[in-house]
């Protein structure tokens, strides 16, 4: 496999490999980390680091680090709860604040979908996200697929993803996906439309189009998704096509947790999740 494949600047670019590593430690740490302990583990002055990280996630290497409590999750339930409905009614699907992303999707039929790929053909390439190493394959309609492996190898997120759709033909392009990448992973402010490509039976396809309706830094929980969808009673059903998107973080299943607060699973690993839910809180609060 190809080295990941750098989506910024030159400038950015190594910036965005430090906030990388800066947040993987932070992940790491069953402690807060200090201001100093961090900028010396990325050979930068406090000062330096601070204003850095604070460009690149919207508050400090504190502040955030607060967002990774335990208690996060619920807070964001109690404080943050939107439901589906009222979102919608709002005009808040579709925007965040992390890239002003905007995106437009179509779906595969049921019936080519029913052929498992065959016939399709799908480009991949091994990206640098903010939250690991980024798997993302794409047909020429849109992303189909983004796995995360900073939590498992990048072989296992390979088979995982082809898995899903294994009568394709796949083929190793990524300067083909890179414009697409750019604008879900590009830089705050940055004008981008990203477009998707659903591959997944009818009733997954309604579970992630209601996905894509809670706003960045908000989430909602399982049963409000069955009742947006028009099926109150299908909450497994919910929770399970929830674990199957496969466009993690577009189709933000992240969003989505447990009634009681719980984070519940996350398919590519629960500190990518945690990771993820941070990330996007504090881009909202900034």
């Amino acid at each position: 496999m190809t080295a990941a494949q750098q989506i910024t600047t030159p400038e950015d670019g190594y910036h965005f490999h430090v906030m990388r590593r800066a947040l993987d430690l932070i992940d790491a740490a069953e402690e807060p980390l200090t201001l100093d302990a961090l900028a010396s583990a990325m050979n930068m002055s406090p000062a330096h680091f601070q204003r850095l990280f604070s460009q690149w996630v919207g508050v400090s290497p504190k502040r955030y680090q607060q967002y990774l409590a335990l208690g996060h999750a619920k807070a964001l339930l109690r404080d943050r709860f939107t439901t589906l409905a009222a979102a919608h009614g709002a005009g808040l699907s579709g925007t965040g604040r992390l890239h002003d992303l905007f995106v437009r999707w179509e779906a595969m039929s049921p019936g080519d979908y029913a052929r498992a790929g065959e016939g399709l053909t799908i480009f991949w390439g091994w990206f640098d996200s903010p939250f690991g190493p980024a798997l993302v394959m794409g047909t020429d309609k849109g992303i189909c697929g983004i796995g995360f492996a900073a939590e498992c190898s990048e072989t296992h997120a390979m088979e995982d993803l082809t898995a899903r759709w294994p009568n394709a033909a796949y083929v190793e392009d990524p300067m083909r996906l890179r414009p697409w990448v750019l604008s879900a992973f590009g830089s705050e402010g940055e004008v981008s439309q990203t477009p998707l490509y659903l591959i997944g039976a009818p009733f997954q396809i309604k579970v992630w189009e209601a996905l894509m309706q809670i706003p960045s830094g908000h989430v909602t929980t399982y049963s409000e998704i069955a009742q947006a969808i028009g099926h109150p009673k299908a909450v497994r059903a919910v929770g399970t096509a929830v674990g199957r998107n496969p466009i993690s973080y577009l189709i933000p299943c992240h969003r989505a947790l447990r009634k009681s607060g719980g984070l519940g699973g996350y398919h590519w690993g629960l500190p990518v999740k945690r990771t993820i839910l941070a990330w996007e809180s504090a881009r909202a609060e900034a």
